[in-house]
């Protein structure tokens, strides 16, 4: 079986109707637990017949739906292939019963990067990006009143529809008002405990709820890198939005432009390749940081400083090699320079070419 997770109205739905010989929801192989009459199917044990691949989509919801698989698996192996899609972790919720354990492989669908829409893209194809994020609906039509209508209906339905269903949470008012305020904590180190102020819950309720909401695809988290003769100056993690175009500050717009790009990076080869892959980041006692730092089986494989202009090479990146085992540095930037400096291991580099680099 192939399990596909990501964001709500990534395209998981669409990518999965591909691998069908119509390509339309009312093919008898595609299975959706919204769909009351496929529901009615599936926990009767039944599955269509004389379909070599079938479609389980949005499953996740019912709660024994591990065993209902692992069922349809273990009979069908051999005749069936099984395609599972949904928009939350479903590595993650695992309601109890048998392990799928080796069963399965995991695949996440993201956002729409420059490389994947085009080969040679140009700055006005990274500003669209950035203005209406990689989600293939507001992405293609382009309208600003569009995007502010798509992103309001968005976000209600990941709270008052799928975490709702998905998690026993009963403060929906205040969960609204977290999903307003954490693009504002983009890029920085994220005090869970200034959050806990603001909303006036515990520390442990808003931890859960970004948890929540991290395994439902809205958010993410990065941990600081340790490395060798460095303090690190915080275990605080830092946020970024699965929807880049939420942030209203453009720097951080573009600084979570990037970071998704790398953890697409990363999560392409973990799951294909399966090496273990983490994004992180650095900052020492003294509060000299590096944006972004790319991981591979726990060595470091390069890192990523973000300046929206055509800046000379940051004072971070020459601190740090020369202090660090760290291969490779890149200086992103929203400009069209392009030049390394050997001393440092460093490059200054358009982000245009950075997207072909990283080719996600």
């Amino acid at each position: 079986m192939v399990f596909l997770g990501g964001p709500r109205q990534v395209g998981k739905t669409t990518l999965a109707l591909g691998f069908l010989a119509d390509g339309s929801e009312t093919h008898p192989a595609y299975l959706n637990w919204d769909n009351p009459a496929a529901r009615k199917m599936l926990l009767q044990g039944a599955l269509p017949s004389g379909e070599r691949i079938v479609i389980l989509d949005e499953i996740h919801k019912y709660k024994g739906w591990r065993n209902l698989v692992k069922g349809f698996y273990d009979t069908n192996k051999s005749s069936r292939q099984f395609l599972i899609t949904g928009s939350a972790r479903l590595d993650h919720y695992r309601r109890g019963g048998d392990s799928l354990q080796g069963r399965y492989h995991y695949h996440r669908l993201h956002p729409l990067s420059l490389h994947e829409i085009t080969s040679k893209p140009t700055l006005l194809d990274l500003g669209h990006l950035l203005q209406f994020g990689g989600f293939p609906e507001p992405f293609i039509k382009g309208n600003t009143r569009h995007w502010k209508r798509w992103q309001r209906e968005h976000q209600s339905r990941v709270v008052h529809e799928d975490l709702v269903s998905l998690e026993q949470v009963k403060e929906v008012s205040q969960l609204d008002l977290l999903v307003q305020v954490l693009p504002e904590r983009v890029g920085a180190p994220l005090s869970i405990s200034n959050l806990r102020q603001d909303l006036s819950v515990a520390f442990e309720t808003v931890d859960r709820w970004i948890t929540i909401l991290e395994n439902l695809y809205f958010c993410f988290r990065i941990q600081p890198h340790g490395l060798p003769k460095l303090r690190t100056a915080t275990k605080e993690r830092k946020l970024y939005m699965w929807d880049w175009s939420i942030c209203e500050n453009p720097a951080s717009r573009f600084e979570n432009l990037v970071a998704s790009n790398l953890l697409k990076y990363c999560h392409l080869i973990e799951d294909s390749e399966g090496d273990r892959m983490e994004l992180r980041f650095v900052r020492d006692s003294q509060g000299r940081e590096l944006d972004f730092v790319v991981v591979r089986n726990n060595k470091p494989l390069f890192a990523v400083e973000c300046k929206m202009g055509e800046h000379q090479l940051s004072r971070n990146i020459s601190y740090f090699a020369q202090r660090t085992n760290i291969p490779l540095y890149y200086q992103v930037h929203m400009g069209e320079k392009d030049y390394e400096i050997a001393e440092f291991k460093a490059r200054v580099i358009p982000f245009t070419t950075m997207a072909g680099i990283l080719a996600v």
